[in-house]
């Protein structure tokens, strides 16, 4: 059986409506055996014809499974920094409880230990992460954690909080919610 059967059928088995995401290491340990360069060629080739996406450095589609669309965001962001504490917050909080008068199509804001950076899922929208120095401990009584979206979620007081502390335009806020 040639490699990329093996894979395929390694993916087919392991992935389900909640795993279609993969980072490379994840792909990596389903070949262990492979040098460095066969793997990148075999990683390649599946992105080229095969049922592999390649949605930012690192993170793969298992296209064949049916997916949210509208939670793919949420999902990548949390394999992406799933070492750092992360938590959604400014813009997004806000605007999911109806707070802010500009809907963020395809955006997603996240506070972060990592440092800020912002990347572009193809085809899918665009995560930000905004560095914090706050620590899990300062901000868990304001946080829950949401299943579907795998992320930790701050509350609205939280979101406001990180929206003045990191200078985000409060223009945008219904001061009506304030009351």
């Amino acid at each position: 059986m040639t490699n990329i059967r093996i894979i395929e059928q390694s993916l087919q088995s392991l992935s389900s409506e909640q795993t279609y995401l993969y980072s490379t290491a994840d792909l990596r340990a389903l070949m262990p055996n492979l040098s460095e360069e066969a793997f990148k060629s075999l990683i390649h080739r599946l992105c080229k014809v095969g049922p592999l996406r390649r949605l930012v450095k690192d993170i793969f589609l298992y296209s064949p499974v049916p997916i949210s669309h509208g939670d793919i965001l949420f999902h990548v962001a949390s394999k992406l920094r799933d070492y750092h504490f992360n938590y959604l917050s400014l813009e997004t909080v806000l605007s999911r409880a109806g707070m802010i008068s500009q809907v963020p199509v395809q955006w997603i804001s996240l506070m972060s230990s990592g440092r800020s950076y912002t990347i572009t899922v193809k085809g899918f929208g665009t995560i930000e992460f905004v560095h914090t120095k706050k620590r899990p401990s300062q901000v868990m009584k304001y946080l829950h954690y949401d299943h579907d979206l795998r992320l930790w979620v701050g509350d609205t007081d939280l979101a406001i909080q990180d929206m003045k502390h990191t200078h985000r335009n409060m223009g945008l806020v219904n001061k009506h919610e304030f009351i």
